[in-house]
């Protein structure tokens, strides 16, 4: 599978796709409450992603393990880690944890970013796991500079998450990202420093942890999509899209707006 360096007018096209991302995501944030359905978000961000003209990528998607995803967002509970399928009857309750997976296409390219949020007041451990989950994020995107490699990014996750007892997952990961949601090549959150294809400039990618809190082990819900941890303990998923760069990435998706609506 090929990897497309992205010239600067697709990344200004990707830049405009992320940011709408993170408005959507903000806006879920202003209705993540006790009380809600997570069909009810995902109505929410199907008429806003289409208000501002784009399409929302998830919907009709093929999903990993067959069938086309129902839904605009995924929306993934306490314990199940992604893939999670809105419905009306997974109601939002105190104290859990809900990951908003979202992405959208806009003027041809595509836009995707993850962010883990709190229903209410949520217990000190899970506050823990949520912040360890989004510093591996921005741990793994300090390594992705052009003449780093792959495993640099994964082992940067890795050996922070586990150093501190956590599991990673290893069965899903980031991802190559432009026209197409899912682009070569794959970014692991795990890894050997200096291993795997080495980064060049222009490449845009996904790095998106999956963080249980203890056993990395996965299963699959009863609907053959949505993947849980085994020990049915919370885990939490932050994703940016990024371009690679000489020196520093940059971050074209954005949780600014969302972190006016909530702190972590």
């Amino acid at each position: 599978m090929k990897i497309f360096l992205k010239t600067e007018d697709e990344i200004k096209l990707m830049r405009k796709a992320n940011q709408l991302v993170g408005l959507t995501l903000a806006e879920l944030g202003k209705n993540i409450k006790p009380g809600v359905s997570t069909l009810q978000l995902d109505t929410i961000a199907e008429k806003f992603i289409y208000a501002h003209g784009a399409i929302p990528t998830l919907k009709s998607f093929p999903s990993p393990f067959g069938g086309p995803f129902p839904t605009s967002i995924c929306t993934s509970v306490n314990h199940v880690i992604a893939y999670g399928i809105p419905d009306a009857s997974t109601i939002l309750k105190e104290g859990d944890v809900v990951s908003i997976h979202c992405g959208v296409l806009l003027n041809g390219y595509v836009g995707e970013s993850s962010y883990t949020f709190c229903v209410g007041k949520v217990n000190e451990k899970v506050e823990d796991l949520m912040k360890v989950a989004q510093k591996a994020l921005y741990l793994g995107i300090e390594q992705a500079v052009a003449g780093h490699h792959i495993g640099d990014i994964g082992y940067a996750i890795q050996h922070y998450c586990e150093g501190l007892g956590y599991g990673v997952v290893r069965e899903l990961t980031g991802h190559g990202i432009g026209r197409e949601m899912f682009e070569a090549p794959q970014i692991p959150n795990y890894g050997n420093r200096g291993n795997g294809l080495m980064l060049k400039s222009g490449m845009c990618i996904t790095i998106e942890p999956m963080i249980t809190t203890s056993d990395n082990r996965i299963w699959m819900l009863p609907d053959k999509v949505g993947v849980y941890a085994r020990d049915k303990r919370p885990a939490a998923h932050f994703e940016h899209t990024i371009v690679i760069r000489k020196g520093e990435a940059e971050i074209l998706s954005s949780f600014e707006e969302i972190e006016k609506i909530v702190v972590n």
